[in-house]
């Protein structure tokens, strides 16, 4: 019933549980799950998770966190991982400037030579995009080939409108759910349903009422609610229409 676009199961917040966890969320409701990876290490678990569970895939990548420890050698290795069959995406890419904006020129140079990476490829992507909006948008703009989900969008309804007439596909996590969600919620009402993908970033970005705690796929139903209040359809519909829009942009 559920497609969760965006988990992190490789992380050690499910270490003691992990594998009798994604086999419950499975019989439950979750049919798809994509596990980005942030790093070279990260990036193989994820691939090693989709090779163990047929429900699981990977997508490989460098995080704008983690290119202080970045090489040419990394970008190497996270190419030929996205090689493997059951890597659907490039990601999670992209900028961030909330934690630390000192490394603006490398983030950006990392973010673009995997844009590179993701257009020779043929694959989606999944952007990472955290109080640098402007210069996403700058660089995305020069890649109108390329196709994917701003993951957990944070920016305007006026950089939401330019993405969806480029093609691309908005992700709404648990903060859709939060008291202060105003704008995530106005840009909700002008995403067409098409280009919705629903996502829990977990471990993290709970939604309300379970925020406070670990975060799992068994959790989209409440983003699917809310989603569904904001567009006048039932769970149920926004259940299988975010389904169809993930399988149609990753190809699975």
């Amino acid at each position: 019933m559920y497609f969760d676009t965006h988990a992190h199961y490789d992380d050690e917040a499910f270490d003691e549980d992990r594998n009798e966890l994604l086999p419950r969320l499975n019989v439950g409701g979750v049919e798809l799950i994509i596990d980005p990876g942030c790093d070279v290490k990260s990036s193989r678990a994820a691939i090693a998770l989709a090779e163990k569970y047929p429900f699981v895939y990977a997508a490989v990548g460098v995080h704008p966190e983690n290119i202080t420890d970045y090489s040419m050698d990394e970008l190497a290795e996270i190419r030929a991982l996205a090689e493997h069959p059951k890597c659907a995406a490039i990601g999670e890419i992209g900028l961030d400037y909330y934690w630390d904006d000192s490394h603006m020129a490398e983030q950006k140079a990392v973010f673009r030579a995997q844009l590179d990476m993701a257009q020779e490829l043929c694959k989606p992507v999944i952007i990472h995009d955290r109080e640098a909006h402007g210069d996403c948008m700058e660089i995305v703009r020069q890649y109108p080939g390329l196709r994917g989900v701003f993951h957990c969008y944070s920016g305007s309804t006026e950089m939401a409108k330019e993405l969806l007439k480029m093609g691309w596909y908005l992700g709404f996590d648990g903060p859709v759910t939060y008291k202060n969600a105003r704008k995530s919620i106005e840009v909700l009402e002008l995403c067409p349903l098409e280009r919705i993908l629903i996502e829990t970033d977990s471990p993290y970005l709970s939604p309300v009422p379970m925020r406070g705690k670990r975060n799992d796929s068994g959790n989209l139903r409440y983003i699917a609610e809310k989603i569904a209040e904001v567009k006048s359809l039932s769970p149920e519909e926004i259940a299988r229409i975010s389904m169809e829009n993930g399988k149609r942009l990753f190809g699975i």
